[in-house]
């Protein structure tokens, strides 16, 4: 059926057992949202952000794209960011990638998908840029998971990168920018230990993360 009655049934049943758990919920949501988080994710169905850290929802700004990229001329991208960050005063970016990643695994192997291709560019740029790491790796699913951690940590700097967040930075505003990755096998987080809050940090804690991946 079109309409996809189900959906609709799920919802209700979502929304009735949130007022019940916390009655007034939805009507103090509506009135604002003050997320401490945003959070830039792959767009995956199986990396649900709130869900797997039990949030709810008004907790996490979110933005999500195919393989969590950041890229400087993506505009949608750094919209979300420039909202967040300006305007809702999020007080951590958090890039989250996660394993078994199809964007990354197709970048590595250099599949032929279509129009995305063009977007997996900026993956097999981060492939060839850390050629070496991959390189010692012949088992191709410990590649593809190096390869994802390797992806977050550099998204991670490009996000600290952005004038967003250069100029947060400037005006002395409270803002770390982290990377993560998540495991669809286990179900848990992993810190890759990029943790930002400064431009003097970026540098070193870019090298750090690196050398410890």
């Amino acid at each position: 059926m079109r309409v996809l009655p189900h959906i609709f049934a799920n919802n209700r049943a979502w929304a009735e057992r949130i007022e019940a758990e916390r009655p007034g919920f939805f009507q103090t949501l509506a009135q604002q949202q003050n997320p401490k988080l945003l959070w830039i994710g792959c767009a995956d169905s199986r990396v649900p952000a709130t869900e797997i850290v039990d949030m709810m929802p008004g907790e996490i700004f979110v933005h999500r794209n195919v393989a969590n990229l950041v890229v400087h001329t993506d505009l949608n991208c750094l919209s979300v960011m420039q909202f967040a960050v300006d305007v809702l005063q999020v007080e951590h970016v958090i890039v989250c990638g996660h394993y078994g990643c199809g964007g990354v695994r197709a970048a590595l192997q250099q599949s032929r998908l279509g129009l995305i291709d063009n977007w997996l560019r900026h993956i097999q740029d981060v492939a060839e840029k850390h050629a070496h790491r991959l390189s010692i790796l012949e088992d191709v699913e410990l590649r593809t998971a190096k390869l994802c951690e390797l992806n977050i940590i550099e998204q991670a700097f490009n996000v600290c990168q952005t004038t967003i967040v250069q100029d947060a930075w400037s005006r002395g505003q409270m803002l770390t920018v982290h990377g993560w990755v998540y495991d669809i096998h286990d179900g848990l987080l992993q810190d890759l230990g990029f943790c930002a809050s400064a431009q003097d940090d970026v540098h070193t804690v870019y090298a750090a993360s690196l050398a410890a991946h």
